[in-house]
């Protein structure tokens, strides 16, 4: 996981609010972990499971 390449969501709020990172340049894995507290955890999925996510996220749109 030292490799990984985070970048901030393009969805995430540019105030310094709900921000999230992903890192998707590792072979088999997509990582996730908050901006805010990056040594707190870190998420990982499937590739498949990842893009299945976003294309649902993008379908319902924001809840709130």
């Amino acid at each position: 996981m030292t490799r990984a390449q985070w970048r901030k969501s393009t969805r995430s709020s540019s105030n310094g609010g709900d921000c999230v990172e992903v890192a998707d340049n590792l072979a088999g894995i997509v990582l996730v972990r908050d901006t805010k507290d990056r040594d707190g955890g870190t998420l990982a999925f499937a590739p498949a499971a990842w893009t299945g996510f976003v294309d649902l996220a993008k379908r319902v749109g924001p809840v709130g």
